[in-house]
């Protein structure tokens, strides 16, 4: 099976083609931006004709998409995530290879849940900023292309390479921090979210479940199991062998006037701002997975401990 893998650089794609590559009936094209990419091509730019002309010369019978941007203005997140997913559907409109998409979208799709609900794939999205509107908009694009397409909704992704600007990256500097100076507290805001944490190989092996699956439609990819983002915390600092205290100090979001601002008081106290948490989905967000297990037969396997564990492991490389 030939496989075009659009992103293997970012943080999921990397993963997704070591999992690819790992299977020996594979055979893996990556397109992308950068110099290490088979082939050189900026989707938000490129145009549907060029994208086409390399299709049918290669052939691929799976296309997955990674690629996307999760930082950025509106018009720049519109142009990574909406336009450039517009000009994957309609150059495989117009090849000749007949391949299957399979698009990753995100949690951030949903927006805000109600707490104690699980989210399943017929909830009503309604996105929380402009990087949830710009990935629904694919999605839109997507389902109505008459491809044959699957979007995998992945939820919160941990693991090896997690971002050092993500919640997570930030919590494992702000420990880095703490124990390379000896401190023995660590004062942190915005600990009070839940999120459903799946880890990135599983994310992974969802793709790879999904490149060889009939599945069609959206398709959540989680734990199925929201967690306090203070629990998380408290597994960090564990396997970090960290022995002083974890201290929360979220009341410092409520001021009066005259007031520095919590940002400013953090820095004073040594502490860290994990607010406001960046995907728009306000204070809780868990995934309801059974059509992941019923359609792909995929279930997680690593557990956020394993996850945090690596996630600290190159943490602890820059002390």
């Amino acid at each position: 099976m030939r496989v075009l893998l659009l992103g293997a650089n970012g943080y999921l794609g990397r993963h997704v083609a070591d999992r690819l590559l790992a299977d020996p009936a594979v055979q893996l094209t990556a397109l992308g931006r950068g110099d290490d990419a088979d082939v050189r091509f900026d989707l938000a730019s490129g145009s549907p004709g060029a994208l086409t002309r390399f299709l049918d010369a290669v052939h691929p019978g799976v296309v997955v998409n990674c690629a996307g941007a999760t930082r950025g203005g509106a018009r720049e997140l519109t142009r990574h995530n909406t336009v450039a997913v517009a000009t994957v559907c309609e150059s495989l409109r117009r090849s000749r290879c007949g391949a299957r998409l399979v698009q990753l979208g995100c949690a951030s799709e949903y927006g805000p849940s109600q707490t104690g609900s699980s989210t399943a794939e017929d909830a009503q999205p309604r996105p929380g900023g402009p990087y949830g509107v710009s990935k629904l908009a694919a999605t839109e694009l997507v389902l109505g292309s008459d491809l044959d397409a699957v979007v995998l909704r992945v939820f919160s992704p941990a693991g090896p390479g997690t971002p050092a600007g993500s919640p997570l990256g930030r919590l494992a500097e702000a420990l880095r921090r703490a124990m390379q100076s000896g401190d023995n507290e660590l004062k942190l805001t915005g600990l009070g979210v839940q999120r459903d944490f799946v880890d990135v190989r599983d994310v992974a092996r969802a793709v790879h479940a999904a490149s060889l699956s009939a599945a069609q439609g959206v398709i959540n990819i989680a734990s199925g199991r929201a967690v306090r983002l203070r629990e998380a915390a408290t597994v960090l600092g564990r396997v970090a062998g960290f022995t002083g205290s974890i201290h929360e100090l979220d009341n410092l979001g409520h001021r009066g006037p005259g007031l520095p601002s919590p940002a400013s008081s953090l820095e004073h106290l040594g502490g860290a701002a994990l607010q406001p948490y960046p995907d728009g989905c306000g204070g809780w967000q868990q995934a309801d997975v059974r059509t992941a297990r019923d359609r792909l037969g995929w279930r997680p396997r690593i557990g956020l401990e394993e996850s945090l564990a690596d996630i600290w492991m190159e943490a602890a490389c820059r002390i």
